[in-house]
């Protein structure tokens, strides 16, 4: 008969080399928790062996996967220490528990059919907004173009032209000016899609990411300019006043440029996080 102290002992000291080893590396628990995207107080469940506080066994598992990878120590060998203190969710009660049937009162079935009456309400006076927004747009729109296919018109044509010509060849005289509203329309959208210059005392940082990483930037005053999970392949700009201060995770894919000029990660990171201020 197996002695329940064996039991507690099979996972004891998983926890506390998770947190010799993080401190060995000198990061904190709030580094850990960022990183993994885990509450800090599930780490500290973590180290210190509360696994009861953990949502599942499942989780727990994952938890300390993740954390020994992270550190790079042996995943599954802690993995293994723990397993006996940590209880497998029963799958079979927990799909038997989904099959129940939802009970509903009379009572949910008013409330249910009362937000269902007010959504299509909400959905109709919605709808209603977009049809006569769009007609007035259309309205507008054909009363400019009208009136800077005039302009041209009376400003080409001199007082003894506009006499002496019948009102047919007015007509005909008209039609090609109705272009220009459309060149000027174009021009003005590609005036407002070229990108502004950074501001007067600011500076610019481009990242660009091969991999899956997480970035934190911070400007002159302490405030956070910039903090995102960013996807493989994806390219971030960032504009402040200097000195920025980074904290990059899987930097070693990661591209940086400041100001155009860019920037060699390789002495900064330590265990895949680089730390390290830009002036």
């Amino acid at each position: 008969m197996t002695d329940h102290a064996d039991v507690a002992g099979a996972g004891a000291g998983v926890g506390a080399e998770l947190a010799k080893e993080r401190a060995a590396l000198g990061l904190s628990i709030a580094d850990i928790a960022r990183q993994l995207k885990f509450s800090v107080r599930q780490i500290e469940a973590l180290e210190q062996e509360r696994f009861e506080n953990l949502p599942s066994g499942t989780f727990g598992r994952g938890m300390v996967r993740s954390y020994a990878r992270l550190l790079k120590l042996d995943a599954e060998q802690l993995v293994g220490r723990m397993a006996a203190r940590v209880a497998v969710p029963d799958n079979a009660a927990e799909a038997a528990s989904t099959r129940r049937p939802i009970p509903i009162t009379d009572g949910a079935r008013r409330t249910n059919l009362i937000y269902a009456a007010s959504s299509l309400v909400i959905l109709g006076v919605i709808a209603a907004v977009v049809v006569q927004w769009q007609r007035e747009r259309s309205d507008a729109a054909r009363l400019t173009f009208v009136a800077a296919a005039q302009a041209p018109q009376f400003a080409a044509e001199s007082p003894k032209a506009v006499a002496a010509a019948p009102e047919p060849q007015r007509v005909a005289a008209a039609a090609p000016v109705q272009l220009q509203p459309q060149n000027l329309e174009s021009q003005s959208s590609a005036e407002i899609a070229a990108p502004s210059p950074p501001a007067r005392g600011e500076r610019r940082i481009v990242l660009k990411f091969e991999r899956e990483s997480w970035v934190e930037v911070r400007g002159r005053d302490g405030k956070t300019l910039f903090s995102k999970l960013n996807a493989a392949g994806s390219e971030q700009t960032v504009e402040g006043r200097p000195p920025f201060s980074l904290i990059i995770g899987n930097a070693q894919h990661v591209q940086l440029s400041y100001e155009d000029r860019p920037i060699d990660l390789a002495p900064h990171v330590k265990v895949e996080v680089a730390r390290f201020t830009l002036e």
